[in-house]
């Protein structure tokens, strides 16, 4: 059985796009995973740009609402990439087991020369890809101490 995980941000544009991305790469066939949006913008080229550099293909992504998932499917986790998402997503969500809130910054609101904008998605890309692989590592570790201690106990 695959964990389903849905990443939620704002504008389904850049954090959580980059979020699905490393998930469906990094957790393979263990997840199933999905991105939504509060008010669903399009993804931003330079999320596309980003992500291309290291290897990561979103051609087969597009921007969705909250409302595509809410109630109409059962997420092992949810988790809020974005202050915003957090503060207004639903707070009874249906079917959702665990809501996590993990806060990176906006770098589509980054202001600043093209060169600048470039740094911040690849900042906050490099942030969120290291934040997948910790709790990669966190569940991995958890399932193994479980495994572990059930067959003790058997």
């Amino acid at each position: 059985m695959s964990v389903q995980v849905l990443f939620l941000c704002t504008g389904n544009s850049a954090r959580s796009q980059m979020a699905e991305a490393f998930l469906r790469e990094m957790g393979g066939e263990e997840f199933e995973v999905f991105s939504a949006g509060m008010e669903p913008k399009g993804i931003h080229p330079l999320t596309v740009k980003v992500m291309e550099e290291i290897g990561y293909d979103l051609s087969g992504h597009r921007s969705k609402g909250f409302q595509e998932f809410l109630g109409k499917q059962h997420f092992h986790y949810l988790i809020t990439v974005c202050d915003d998402a957090e503060e207004n997503c639903p707070r009874v969500w249906p079917g959702v087991n665990q809501r996590l809130h993990w806060s990176f910054e906006d770098p589509a609101a980054f202001v600043g020369g093209e060169a600048d904008k470039l740094a911040k998605f690849r900042l906050v890309r490099d942030q969120i890809g290291e934040k997948i692989r910790e709790w990669l590592d966190q569940l991995r570790s958890e399932a193994s101490s479980t495994s572990e201690e059930s067959g003790r106990s058997a």
